[in-house]
């Protein structure tokens, strides 16, 4: 064969290996967009969340956010009651999310420098009804139990409770009406029959009683913490009680749970129970710090998440201060009860 079909035959062999190499890099570059975007459920389409047709919020069930090293780590999955048997994802992938009547909050941040943090409000099939752009990480998500009332907190500067100089911003949003609140400290605070304004007001953890109106938070002032107690409707909260955070109502209204510092730097918080009429205050038979807004399993008990090495499980205990703790679900954080 002369030289001039060898330079062929090598010129065919280069290309059809330049076609093998392009088409090898555009698989290895699918599979990793595959990797790093969003999932289905978290893609708006048409102005709508676009979830698997499968998908729903459960009702008379347990949402949670996977953690750790599992399959399912910060994928929001449904978990049969009891916490027993096979998880289902969900497709959406959250850093927070609450749930109930139908009402999911799901607390994301953004993909890019360019795209900031929001709380997306979704219905019973998981579709995006509305997006709050919002700033700082995710750290506690509530809706009421009508499913009307959702609220959020966000860390906007540092990243813990035990940060120096943290700040938070907690808001609310009715979703019947609309009207939206990004900012607690847009209210009248009320301390010690007076209207307290100090500069450095930081809220969070917020929770709804039954009426849609009526919530509890906390607020810190001057290195301190307190249960507040706030109206909706008249844009004013009032002072309840010292060294209370994170709270969560009852399902019948009569009782607040919350954390409590207690001990040292490394491991402050304890959760106790306080009744709303007597005001006495019980202890938890949880002796293990516990960094988490708790949340009502059913009357009786009280669900939250404690860290284990880098993952986090969530685990019960009664919430009349007897028995022992117990764990619900593995690499899991985040629950509600839908």
């Amino acid at each position: 064969m002369n030289a001039s079909g060898l330079s062929t035959r090598g010129r065919v062999i280069v290309l059809v290996a330049a076609v093998a190499l392009l088409a090898a890099a555009g698989t290895v570059y699918i599979l990793r967009a595959r990797a790093v975007a969003p999932s289905p459920a978290a893609v708006p389409r048409n102005g709508a969340q676009a979830v698997p047709r499968q998908t729903t919020l459960p009702r008379g069930e347990l949402v949670m956010v996977g953690a750790g090293a599992s399959a399912d780590s910060g994928m929001v999955v449904a978990v049969p009651p009891g916490g027993e048997g096979r998880p289902v994802s969900t497709g959406l992938r959250c850093k927070r999310f609450y749930a109930a009547a139908g009402t999911g909050v799901c607390l994301r941040v953004g993909a890019t420098l360019t795209v900031g943090s929001e709380a997306i409000v979704l219905d019973e099939r998981l579709r995006e009804v509305r997006r709050v752009a919002l700033a700082g990480i995710p750290s506690r998500a509530r809706v009421s139990a009508s499913g009307r009332m959702v609220a959020w907190t966000f860390f906007v500067s540092g990243d813990s409770y035990l940060s120096v100089g943290f700040s938070t911003r907690a808001g609310i949003l009715d979703t019947r009406t609309g009207t939206l609140v990004k900012s607690l400290e847009d209210f009248t605070l009320e301390k010690d029959g007076r209207i307290h304004s100090p500069i450095d007001l930081n809220y969070w953890g917020v929770t709804f009683a039954s009426d849609d109106n009526r919530f509890y938070a906390t607020v810190s002032t001057s290195g301190r913490t307190y249960l507040v107690q706030g109206d909706f409707a008249k844009r004013r909260m009032r002072v309840l009680r010292e060294n209370a955070e994170c709270p969560s109502l009852s399902p019948d209204g009569t009782r607040v749970v919350y954390k409590k510092r207690v001990g040292g730097e490394s491991d402050p918080w304890r959760l106790y129970r306080l009744d709303l009429a007597s005001g006495r205050e019980t202890k938890l038979a949880e002796d293990a710090n516990v960094d988490d807004q708790a949340a009502w399993l059913d009357d009786r008990t009280v669900m939250y998440s404690k860290l284990r090495g880098d993952s986090s499980d969530v685990w019960t205990v009664p919430a009349d201060g007897s028995g022992r703790p117990q764990v619900l679900m593995r690499d899991a954080f985040s629950p509600a009860s839908t």
